[in-house]
């Protein structure tokens, strides 16, 4: 599912359905889609703009991304923290017109990816937050994107309950 700027004035939601590759995750008694979830920002808002719409738009899918996902509820919190810190930073760095992000959950991982930065992934004595993003992540990392920026991704790992 896709949430845009770009979608009618009249409309807050742009939603958009993936046909599920073979191998990938769907979301539960939905066969054929993707179990992920898409959003771009315009260059309208500015980074606490940007911070409060890709969060109250993650905050509501979440909870279907995550179905049946164990401690659910504490990745959550997890993948709100770390997207938080995310668009910031790429907010304030932005390369490309468009802010754009991706969650993915794969049963294993939920991969988060946003972009574009006009520079690498600053390090976490220059920006603090990329410590906690670090501390909550398995791994980070970033390639270039279609609009020459860097694209930063994340792999939260979800844990089972023990």
């Amino acid at each position: 599912m896709t949430i845009s700027d770009a979608a009618s004035p009249l409309s807050t939601f742009g939603l958009q359905t993936t046909t599920a590759r073979q191998g990938t995750a769907v979301l539960p008694g939905i066969p054929g889609v993707e179990n992920s979830i898409e959003f771009r920002l315009g260059p309208g808002y500015a980074p606490a703009q940007s911070i409060r719409r890709a969060r109250g738009f993650a905050i509501m899918m979440l909870p279907t991304l995550l179905a049946g996902a164990p401690n659910a509820n504490v990745v959550e919190e997890v993948v709100l923290t770390v997207l938080t810190e995310l668009v910031d930073v790429t907010a304030r760095h932005r390369a490309s017109i468009d802010l754009s992000g991706r969650i993915s959950h794969d049963g294993d991982h939920v991969l988060i990816t946003i972009g574009e930065m006009d520079q690498p992934l600053p390090d976490p004595e220059e920006e603090p937050g990329l410590f906690l993003v670090r501390r909550l992540t398995d791994e980070i990392g970033q390639y270039r994107g279609d609009e020459a920026g860097h694209v930063t991704w994340v792999s939260v790992p979800v844990r089972s309950k023990e």
